[in-house]
């Protein structure tokens, strides 16, 4: 004899769990969440629903998904079941890693590792911005680039601190680029 609202709280557990193992991101995992939840906890409809209520609002598509089928299939319970399986694979995955690097922080093949990546990410973020300028069509988009990359150059060559920066960009991006 079991309790089947035990039966649906694993259900989400599982699901959301095997989810978030076998696919990397939020919208990677919408397909096999729709393979595993439409018509089964929930209607295909609703599921649509859910998909379209996650994109709407900030943050983690993921995390929005999993407590938005959770209380569909369980109510409150079923949310936390839900968001305990979609939070646990990163989870473990970050203190792994996070140990790992504890571990060998003062290894010198580490220190050179680190390093090499730095100008490797820097030129990737400079291909980026490229592309986006080039990708500007108009006049007005191509002198945002030019403002925003003489900008930052100033801020490398004054050395300001990166939390000024990100502070800097967001009131600039406010007031300038609405």
């Amino acid at each position: 004899m079991t309790n089947p609202q035990l039966t649906t709280w694993f259900k989400l557990f599982w699901m959301f769990l095997k989810v978030n193992l076998l696919s990397p991101s939020g919208p990677a995992s919408i397909g096999l969440l729709y393979d595993e939840a439409a018509g089964k906890l929930m209607s295909e409809e609703r599921f649509v629903e859910a998909v379209g209520f996650s994109n709407v609002l900030p943050g983690s598509e993921a995390l929005k998904l999993a407590m938005f089928v959770g209380h569909a299939a369980a109510g409150v319970p079923g949310v936390l079941a839900a968001l305990l399986g979609a939070i646990l694979p990163p989870t473990v995955m970050m203190l792994v890693v996070a140990a790992i690097l504890q571990y060998f922080q003062q290894e010198d093949w580490l220190q050179r590792f680190v390093g090499g990546m730095s100008p490797a990410v820097a030129a990737l973020m400079v291909l980026v911005g490229w592309e986006l300028f080039r990708a500007g069509t108009g006049k007005k988009i191509k002198m945002r680039a030019l403002f925003i990359a003489a900008l930052a150059a100033l801020a490398f060559w004054l050395d300001v601190p990166a939390p000024m920066v990100l502070l800097g960009a967001g009131i600039l991006g406010v007031l300038f680029f609405r």
